[in-house]
């Protein structure tokens, strides 16, 4: 997920050169080091999967029984998922769609549609990126849920007697903890991730392999026959099981949701290196497992596991869930963060973490949400296997969505031939399609679930982009331009007090709300008056040379827009400070900053239905407060009411 753990992956980015060493070596010390860092990032959510990927196939709702030709069967599928979805799709294509470096749903939806433009092309790729990140939302309350639950299961191996509500309650101990840790951030602990994680996958490796010893004839499902005969032999129930298979490849997007603090180079180390051979040993040894002792099934992974391994290997486990968690936390704060910058999502109260490391943030209504869906997951679902069916059809509409919008940049934006564009989403889209289907069998087994959230996300998304068109076009029709009203104002008495006024304004060519209302019922317009537009460009940031641009429009009267990125947080006084005013500087606590408040006025005609009309009223006037979205001085601050009907 976007921004995991950003305590690791910044200094990580900044590493200093190894002295006495060619470039090239320290070229290649960095990317080792970041490649580790990703192992604890990038790869902890696909990295926990063989807790209950193989498990669920034969335990459960929509499993099939433990026979060779199934094991080997759903061995074979796996093994072409990971290959094609992950290996192929992600890393070989997705990936190179990176917005100035950075990845994600909402970064490629910037990217195939800036934020100026419009029309129906614009629509459809909004409305696909809202529907992707909606999704990626529910994913991070299931991840937590079933990821934790899932390794303390392991427990009923090595106690056999433990009630289930002590796993329910242990789980939720671990859950509970590891929220309300995130108003501290991750710097002091992020730097052991990295190398929990390889322990980890050393682990699964070193177990795979010591049964794939046993039982060797299991690697014949690397051929893809295995597969097809599988099919030929299940029919419909072979194909629903493709919806559990997926849980093998869930945790896939994040190689590209990561993608901007490490680079593709290091994720990619990471992933042909060690996750892929760790993965595909461990699910080829549980499968041996499976085939020596079918009674194995009921919890495979730890079942490999020699008895007196058993309680490391669950604290282990449960080290590597709660990696995994954390780092789909910590990505939803950044998926909001930038919902939030390009316009999709209401201000909400945002705290920086570390006062050294950029990126490092905590969204408390975020977490909380979370905290309470997750655990409300953990009450009502009790297991994991009982978990999974809720989370394959998240990960899959996301994976889905993004297949679409790469493929609309590809043929549309990029022009690539035909040919090429044409055999990816003829090659791909039919994968994800069938995962989808799969997985919406499952709908009356939980999968209502990430549907029910989605849907909701995306109506409070969906409603707050179209209420703020909505907004804008009423507030432009009754807009004044600014050189038009000063020279007005020129001919009347007015008050100019010395100091200086600063006129925050969605459209810096107009005449703002505020400074009207001030002019008019107070008769006061400042001896230096800015008025101040902000703007979101469709890149992670915006360059320095292009942060701020002014001009004057009058004598004393000047006009400043600012551009941030959509992963970037504005401080308005700070980027104004150094500009110049008429020969003077700005100083933030000697200056008069005016913001309009607006009152949303529900109206029955052609804006919205009423209902979503009240939403987005109720939206405005819960958003956090600009003053400090803006990072304004409070104590300078006049905010000015102005209702509007929409």
């Amino acid at each position: 997920m976007t921004q995991a753990l950003n305590a690791m992956s910044h200094p990580l980015g900044q590493l200093e050169a190894v002295r006495g060493d060619a470039p090239s070596r320290e070229t290649s010390a960095t990317t080792k080091a970041l490649a580790l860092a990703a192992l604890g990032i990038v790869y902890g959510d696909i990295g926990t999967s063989p807790l209950y990927a193989l498990q669920s196939c034969f335990v459960g709702d929509h499993s099939v029984g433990v026979t060779p030709l199934n094991v080997l069967g759903v061995l074979s599928l796996i093994f072409w998922a990971l290959t094609l979805v992950v290996s192929v799709k992600y890393l070989v294509f997705i990936m190179r769609a990176d917005n100035h470096g950075e990845g994600g749903i909402l970064a490629l939806t910037a990217l195939l549609s800036p934020l100026e433009s419009s029309g129906a092309k614009r629509r459809i790729v909004v409305t696909l990126g809202l529907f992707g990140a909606a999704f990626l939302y529910a994913d991070g309350m299931i991840t937590p849920a079933i990821s934790v639950l899932s390794a303390v299961e392991g427990l009923r191996l090595a106690a056999p007697t433990l009630p289930r509500y002590w796993i329910i309650a242990i789980s939720m101990a671990i859950l509970l903890g590891l929220f309300k840790l995130q108003s501290r951030g991750t710097a002091r602990v992020g730097g052991l991730f990295g190398p929990i994680m390889l322990a980890w996958f050393a682990t699964l490796a070193g177990l795979g392999a010591w049964h794939i010893s046993h039982e060797p004839q299991v690697l014949a499902a690397l051929n893809p026959a295995h597969a097809l005969a599988f099919f030929r032999t299940d029919g419909a129930s072979g194909f629903l099981i493709l919806g559990t298979v997926f849980l093998a490849v869930t945790g896939g997007e994040a190689l590209y949701a990561d993608m901007g603090h490490f680079g593709p180079k290091p994720i990619r180390m990471s992933w042909f290196a060690v996750v892929f051979p760790a993965l595909l040993l461990n699910y080829f040894g549980q499968g041996a497992l499976l085939l020596k002792n079918p009674a194995a099934s009921a919890n495979p992974l730890f079942e490999m596991a020699p008895e007196w391994a058993l309680y490391p290997m669950i604290l282990l486990a449960t080290a590597a869930a709660v990696i995994a968690s954390q780092a789909i936390i910590t990505g939803s704060f950044s998926l909001t963060f930038q919902a939030i910058q390009l316009g999709f999502c209401p201000r909400l109260r945002i705290e920086h973490t570390s006062a050294e490391q950029r990126g490092q943030i905590y969204i408390p209504a975020v977490n909380r949400t979370l905290m309470l869906a997750t655990m409300a997951l953990v009450l009502g679902f009790r297991t994991s296997n009982n978990l999974a069916a809720a989370y394959g059809i998240a990960i899959s509409m996301t994976m889905t969505t993004t297949t679409l919008l790469f493929f609309l940049l590809i043929a549309f934006h990029w022009k690539w031939s035909p040919w090429i564009a044409g055999a990816f989403v003829l090659c791909f889209l039919p994968i994800d399609l069938s995962f989808l289907t799969a997985n919406l069998a499952k709908v009356f087994h939980g999968g209502w679930f990430p549907l029910l959230i989605a849907a909701g996300i995306y109506l409070l998304m969906s409603t707050w982009q179209r209420g703020r068109q909505l907004l804008a076009r009423r507030m432009q029709a009754s807009v004044v331009p600014t050189e038009a009203y000063v020279e007005e104002l020129a001919k009347r008495p007015l008050l100019r007090p010395a100091g200086t006024a600063v006129y925050l304004t969605s459209n810096p060519q107009g005449t703002p709300l505020a400074l009207r209302q001030n002019v008019i019922h107070n008769d006061v317009l400042h001896e230096r008056v800015i008025i101040v537009g902000v703007k979101t460009v469709e890149t992670p940031r915006a360059p320095a040379s292009e942060r701020l641009h002014v001009e004057q429009v009058a004598p004393g009267v000047y006009r400043a827009i600012l551009h941030y990125g959509f992963m970037e947080r504005p401080n308005v006084p700070r980027d104004l400070a150094g500009a110049d005013f008429g020969g003077e500087p700005l100083d933030p606590q000697q200056t008069s900053f005016f913001l309009g408040r607006e009152t949303v006025l529900p109206t029955k005609g052609a804006g919205m239905w009423l209902w979503r009309e009240r939403m987005f009223a109720y939206l405005v006037r819960n958003s956090h407060a600009a003053t400090v979205y803006f990072q304004l001085p409070p104590d300078r601050v006049v905010e000015v009411g102005v209702q509007l009907a929409l």
